[in-house]
Order: structure tokens, then C-alpha cells, then sequence
């Protein structure tokens, strides 16, 4: 699976948004990219929100547009069910309960087997984590991530439970407003819905 592999902080001045969190793309983004984002047409808009979806889960195009297709195919409204999909990514939860200090780092932890998930080593980013399963580091993990969970990441999510012995739980499916992530999720499935 293709990941980005450009420099982080030209495609955050280019997306207008931190979407990855850097210190120092913050310092970088200057007015010119804000004003250039406030002269978009409308389908301008549409495209750039759902790249910043994208980019906020290091989803390749190919992987991005099957949830769309399986969002408007599900109960709840799809820009809901989109977002719910990309939460509930093993990748994104593992850097969600602290064991990365980013989501390449927790892709990377993924795909090198240093994750369990209900006691099965589990080595697919984009594994669909269900409510109630268990995310563990395996003991023979570098010291490194067993660190960043228990000092790197204080922040909790109401979905998520951490547990002392470097697990964590997916309670239940996350509500939209406490998913931290700034988009515009309409535009994303106006954007789908004029190209599908």
C-alpha cells in the first residue's frame, strides 16, 4: 500500500490546515496560503476538504473511495459513516490511545507486527477495529512505545478505554464531535457524490 511520502510541511501550506500536527509547519503556513484557499470555486472546496480527510488518515485514493461507497451503503448518515470508518482504522486507534506519536508512526507499528488485537497479532493498517476489541503492544515492543503510552499522550477519548498493561479498548462507535479532526464533512461526500 502507497503512503505519502513528500515533505509533510509543503503539503499542510498546501492544504491550508496542521492536519498532521506539526510545531513547525505552524510556524511555516503564512496568510498567502489562507487567501489562496478563500478564492476556491465550489468543487475547489469539495476537493480540498477531502484531501485534508485523507491526509488527516494517511488513506491512499483507491482505499479512501471504498469507504465512501461503503459509508452510503450503511444505517447512519454517510458523512457520519465515513468518518466513524476512519476512526475505527487499527492504524488511527493505535495513535489515538498514545502508542505513536503520529499516524506514520502507528502505521509502522501495524505493519512491523507490534500490534495485538485480541490477542491476534494483527498487521493490516486499515484493519476495521469493532466496538469491544482489544488493543495491545506485544512485550518484545521497543521501549519506545511502551513510553509513549504511558507519557507522550495524556489526552482520552470518550470511545476509548486505556488499560495499564499497554492496552487499550474500543468501547463503542465514536459521535462526530468527539472525533478531533477540523472538516467540513459535507463537502467530502459533495465532492463523491458529483464523481460517483
Amino acid at each position: 500500500m502507497a503512503s505519502y511520502k513528500k515533505p509533510r510541511c509543503k503539503q499542510v501550506r498546501r492544504l491550508g490546515l496542521n492536519v498532521y500536527g506539526l510545531p513547525k509547519a505552524n510556524r511555516r503556513m503564512t496568510d498567502d496560503a489562507s487567501r489562496a484557499h478563500r478564492r476556491l470555486t465550489e468543487y475547489g472546496a469539495q476537493l480540498l476538504e477531502k484531501q485534508r480527510l485523507r491526509a488527516y488518515y494517511n488513506t491512499s485514493e483507491k482505499q479512501f473511495r471504498s469507504y465512501v461507497e461503503k459509508a452510503k451503503k450503511g444505517d447512519v448518515p454517510t458523512a457520519l459513516g465515513l468518518i466513524r470508518r476512519l476512526e475505527m482504522r487499527l492504524d488511527n486507534l493505535v495513535y489515538r490511545l498514545g502508542f505513536a506519536t503520529s499516524i506514520f508512526q502507528a502505521r509502522q507499528m501495524v505493519v512491523h507486527g507490534h500490534i495485538l488485537v485480541d490477542r491476534h497479532k494483527t498487521d493490516r493498517p486499515s484493519y476495521p477495529v469493532s466496538p469491544g476489541q482489544t488493543i495491545a503492544l506485544k512485550d518484545k515492543a521497543p521501549q519506545l512505545f511502551k513510553d509513549n503510552f504511558t507519557t507522550a499522550y495524556p489526552a482520552s477519548y470518550p470511545y476509548l478505554s486505556k488499560e495499564e498493561a499497554y492496552r487499550g479498548t474500543l468501547k463503542r462507535e465514536p459521535d462526530r464531535e468527539e472525533i478531533p479532526i477540523e472538516i467540513n464533512d459535507p463537502l467530502v461526500v459533495e465532492y463523491y457524490s458529483r464523481i460517483m
